[in-house]
């Protein structure tokens, strides 16, 4: 690709391409091939001018290279990222918006007045009906205000303020609009599917390939805790089936054969095989969008208190108008009350004020699923975390495999890789991951494989038992045994890491020891989040006392809990709920996914098991924990601003009313400075709150 470098800083270049036009799916192609690009952090495509901004670590001629290298038709982009970019959108409403400013200002040029008053007339029997149409459904809200005061000023034959505020109202539709539409498209794509891998049946055998490989026709299976990744129909096996993504069902709803399942609903119990029906990624897509536009849960109350607030408030106006009126007997100073009310601007900014911020967190790679939540982030003063894959790293590493038998410890590391690979958990990675590492290929030599929630896994292996799992799971529930002679090293175990044990027929095999070391910033992380008000900060953990201690001690939290089961986590949120406190969950596993639902807000980590993800109402990045400082930080700022906007709003308006019915300024100002100030204020809410 050819192409000139416009202006250069350290760590950021825009270039000009050399082409004489881009399209939407050209600049698609291109920002996603920089995008994926390693020492690249951010990438800005403007299709209109054919210019791209790249900010990168590290040497600028990796990025010139990466440039000259890049060709249209040899980057293999997914189908979905395409169709569901929202480029075309914002070029949408981009060129809607200033053709309206356009329009408005070349009528005000070159059109004389009787030709102007004429269309003005004509373009105000849409409110005036609008408002009519209100009234008669006994309803009186806004658009009877706008109607009214829009017919009036065209009685009048005050063509002008008809016009102006016709103008305004059009400009703060478009702008409502287009935010909404934007942020609902950012949350979406980040609701939608990221499933790579999946296991595909291949005669007797599940063979794990990649879904973009897989065809309608395919059988795939689809294991507990895990999303289903295409729309298909169950040929084999039962599940309890989460559809709450698209349904909004709060309860499983069992499958089996013959039944149709959803992609990007996830298995909570059991195991089920499907025949692919669709394998489209953008269906899912557009069922997210749907329900994001339709469903009232993601609003947050203090929109909800604003519509109402905003539609109560209608009456009060009209009232103020008719007491004007009799008490003065002057139009004007009634009609200055008529042209300013509180709603127009309490209805606009605050919705948008809510879906900047979603927009905004979306940027920080914080998925938020509704208004609601951002106000519980805001609310709450007690924090619960997970342990492993939360407070510790999300990839723990196998550091030892300490036989008990007379196996070769490969041996037992690849049947132990055998079990784990089929459930999504961070220690059953480390697990897979360590095999990998050593090369250590293996057959399915085990029969069906059975999960068990926070426990551990019991499968059949040659006719012989393995479990694999906690160790309350191996002695307390299996009643396993140590072999005899071997009591000295079990006693020795290096007690600074995990430990998974390995059973074969009732008896110890091996203790897989496992490192998880705290996240670098989680002491920093926990700190900040003190300070921005959370008062209680508490650790949950299935893990030892002397595990949970350590890892206590080390981040700074003020309370731990240790060997706790799912159940656990869930009672402790409840109870602290029932205490008066707004409780916040953060977890990343199958085990987590009770108390994500029971929080005021469930946050889970973004490479976390799919149905963690699934039922919780926030997501983070998985980099690090900043991102829940950043949340905690636009929450915090977004209930500011909303209070803020109240402020503006009763001041603003109260203050041009009260100098309408003293006469000190006519309706038209009044009109104008109103409507003004309300796209002011809206504007202001599409800003950033963090700088």
């Amino acid at each position: 690709m050819k192409f000139k470098i416009e202006h250069e800083i350290k760590g950021r270049m825009r270039v000009h391409l050399f082409q004489k036009t881009m399209s939407f799916k050209e600049a698609d192609i291109l920002q996603y091939y920089l995008t994926e690009l390693d020492f690249v952090t951010a990438v800005k495509v403007y299709e209109r001018s054919q210019n791209v901004a790249v900010s990168f670590t590290g040497d600028r001629k990796q990025v010139i290279d990466a440039l000259r290298k890049f060709q249209y038709d040899k980057v293999n982009v997914p189908e979905s990222y395409i169709e569901n970019s929202g480029r075309e959108v914002n070029r949408e409403y981009w060129d809607k918006l200033v053709n309206q400013v356009v329009i408005y200002a070349a009528k005000k040029l070159f059109l004389p007045y009787p030709v102007r008053s004429a269309l003005t007339a004509v373009k105000s029997l849409k409110y005036i009906k609008h408002g009519i149409q209100t009234l008669a459904a006994g309803k009186i809200e806004v658009p009877v205000l706008d109607g009214l005061a829009i017919g009036v000023s065209v009685f009048r034959a005050d063509y002008d303020t008809a016009s102006s505020v016709m103008f305004l109202l059009g400009i703060g539709e478009t702008l409502e609009e287009w935010t909404h539409k934007k942020s609902v498209g950012d949350l979406a794509r980040s609701m939608s599917l990221n499933v790579q891998k999946v296991w595909m049946v291949s005669g007797d055998n599940q063979v794990l390939v990649s879904t973009e490989t897989i065809k309608p026709g395919d059988e795939v299976v689809v294991h507990m805790g895990s999303m289903i990744p295409f729309d298909g129909v169950v040929t084999s096996g039962e599940a309890m089936v989460n559809q709450a993504s698209l349904t909004g069902e709060s309860m499983p709803v069992e499958k089996n054969e013959g039944k149709y399942v959803y992609a990007g609903t996830v298995v909570e119990e059991g195991e089920v095989i499907i025949r692919v029906k669709e394998t489209k990624g953008g269906t899912k897509f557009e069922k997210i969008v749907t329900m994001i536009e339709e469903t009232e849960k993601l609003k947050s109350s203090v929109e909800s208190k604003a519509e109402h607030l905003a539609d109560n408030l209608v009456p009060y106006t009209l009232v103020g108008t008719g007491l004007t009126y009799l008490i003065t007997r002057n139009v004007t100073k009634a009609l200055a009350v008529l042209m300013v009310d509180f709603s127009c601007a309490l209805k606009l900014a605050m919705p948008i004020a809510v879906l900047s911020a979603i927009r905004e967190a979306n940027m920080h790679s914080i998925t938020v699923k509704g208004g609601k939540f951002l106000e519980a982030v805001a609310e709450a003063d007690t924090i619960v975390f997970d342990k492993t894959g939360t407070l510790t790293k999300a990839e723990p590493t196998v550091v030892d495999v300490v036989p008990f038998i007379d196996v070769d410890p490969d041996e037992l590391l690849k049947l132990a890789a055998c079990m784990e690979e089929h459930f999504p958990h961070s220690m059953a990675k480390a697990v897979v991951d360590a095999a990998k590492k050593k090369n250590l290929t293996h057959e399915e030599k085990h029969s069906k494989v059975n999960y068990i929630v926070a426990h551990g896994i019991s499968t059949m292996v040659d006719g012989k038992k393995a479990i694999i799992g906690s160790y309350h799971f191996v002695f307390d529930d299996e009643g396993c045994v140590i072999p005899e002679g071997m009591e000295e090293r079990f006693e020795n175990l290096p007690r600074q890491y995990s430990h998974l044990f390995l059973c074969l027929e009732g008896v110890l095999a091996a203790v897989i020891c496992v490192e998880d070391p705290v996240r670098e910033e989680a002491p920093e992380v926990i700190r900040l989040l003190k300070e921005e008000g959370f008062k209680k900060i508490v650790m949950m953990t299935g893990d030892s006392k002397r595990a949970a201690r350590s890892i206590a001690k080390k981040v700074g939290v003020d309370e731990f809990y240790f060997e706790v089961l799912p159940e656990d986590k869930a009672k402790f949120v409840e109870a602290e709920k029932k205490a008066g406190r707004k409780v916040i969950m953060i977890g990343d596993g199958i085990n987590d996914s009770p108390a994500l639902s029971a929080a005021d807000a469930g946050i889970a980590i973004s490479d976390g098991a799919a149905i963690a993800r699934e039922v919780s109402d926030i997501t983070i990045g998985a980099d690090n924990l900043y991102g829940l400082v950043t949340l905690k930080r636009i929450s915090n700022l977004l209930m500011k601003r909303i209070g803020k906007n109240y402020r503006e709003i009763i001041g603003i308006n109260g203050a041009l009313i009260a100098l309408g019915v003293g006469g000190i300024v006519q309706p038209t100002t009044s009109a104008l400075v109103h409507n003004a100030s309300t796209l002011a204020i809206s504007l202001g809410s599409m800003k950033n709150l963090i700088e």
